[in-house]
């Protein structure tokens, strides 16, 4: 399974005459296959756009966007996608939604053991036949996460996924993904606002100005896992970051290879 992205010179432009906002400004960036990349910036800078330029929902004004030299023109089952929100069909189980993909793809019979183990390895296997009502956020979003994995894609992009669970759920769903994208050795690419989750869960982290967002800095978060968030290194790369934020627009450079 590869999975390299190349965002090359990607503007984005929303609206028509007077009305018109650009969101991305000439994005240029590498995402090595198999890498765990955060997109962090400003509230409304354009990360979440971004995102959405690589799974396809979205075109580039200009520019290009490739995985594995591939240019990227609409949807893929090679890119997942994991929402702020669980955007889980409230009429169907947990175990249906997360199979909605296979069954609408029609291979659900050659992907069942998937399902199962996913379903086993995201701690839901007691709550498969619940509905989306019935149990907690932090089980929703596990199913959310997943309903992206069990189609086994090469890419997956989350969008502030765990951006509306407590603290503590926070945490534990971290950890979550960290072992989930350990177990799949897939890419992927998180937006969130959160530095010290980008801190946690990075081999990357990709600052981003304010509108129209630019890269100001690609940051190598160089520490072994698990990480201590106590750690002296952790605190550094988190201070380091917010410095970045703080004086975000007054970086230069905005071509970047990871």
């Amino acid at each position: 399974m590869n999975g390299q992205i190349k965002i090359e010179n990607v503007t984005k432009i929303f609206g028509d005459g007077e009305e018109t906002v650009t969101a991305l400004s000439n994005v240029s960036l590498e995402i090595p296959a198999g890498s765990f990349v955060s997109l962090i910036g400003p509230s409304g800078c354009g990360k979440t756009t971004l995102l959405r330029c690589i799974s396809g929902l979205d075109n580039p004004t200009s520019g290009k966007i490739l995985v594995d030299d591939t240019e990227v023109k609409g949807p893929s089952s090679d890119i997942g996608f994991a929402f702020q929100q669980a955007n889980l069909f409230p009429w169907l189980t947990i175990r249906e939604n997360i199979a909605f993909g296979l069954k609408s793809r029609k291979i659900y019979k050659e992907r069942k053991k998937d399902l199962e183990d996913l379903i086993e390895l995201t701690g839901l296997k007691d709550f498969e036949k619940s509905y989306p009502h019935q149990i907690s956020g932090g089980m929703n979003q596990r199913a959310s996460l997943a309903r992206a994995l069990v189609g086994q894609p090469k890419i997956l992009l989350l969008d502030e996924p765990l951006g509306a669970l407590d603290a503590f759920t926070r945490m534990n769903m971290q950890d979550e993904i960290l072992r989930l994208w350990k177990k799949h050795n897939m890419t992927m690419v998180m937006v969130t606002h959160d530095v010290d989750e980008a801190v946690y869960l990075s081999d990357y982290v990709v600052v981003m100005s304010a509108r129209p967002a630019k890269v100001e800095k690609i940051i190598k978060i160089e520490l072994g896992q698990p990480r201590a968030r106590s750690q002296d290194v952790f605190l550094k790369y988190r201070t380091e970051i917010l410095e970045i934020l703080h004086y975000a627009g007054q970086i230069k450079e905005v071509e970047f290879v990871i």
